[in-house]
């Protein structure tokens, strides 16, 4: 597992654990499908630990099968499932609170 330098704004404020790592990660990439490794290299999750998270997601719709390249399955974000509907525009609220807080700080420098 890579360590990641920075936690992004979400992890921030929301916590570290493995399920938010996936959410932050999926959320930021939700155009794009991957394969399972593929999802726990880029939320910088274990593979046993991601594999429960899959699971849970995988079974509440959370994570749904777009594909299979040849032994590979491939999962993206549901944009269609009531709670990711809910958690994306905190996800970016939160992003867009920081980028204005920090753009007010800059400004109040001058």
């Amino acid at each position: 597992m890579r360590i990641k330098e920075d936690k992004s704004i979400f992890l921030e404020h929301m916590g570290d654990t493995s399920q938010l790592r996936v959410l932050d990660f999926l959320i930021e990439n939700h155009f794009f499908d991957y394969p399972m490794t593929e999802i726990a290299k880029g939320a910088n999750v274990g593979y046993f630990s991601f594999q429960k998270v899959f699971e849970v997601f995988f079974d509440s719709k959370i994570l749904v099968k777009t594909r299979r390249i040849g032994k590979s399955d491939y999962f993206k974000l549901n944009l269609e499932h009531p709670f990711v509907k809910q958690i994306i525009p905190v996800y970016w609220g939160l992003i867009k609170g920081e980028i204005f807080k920090e753009e007010f700080s800059l400004v109040n420098m001058n």
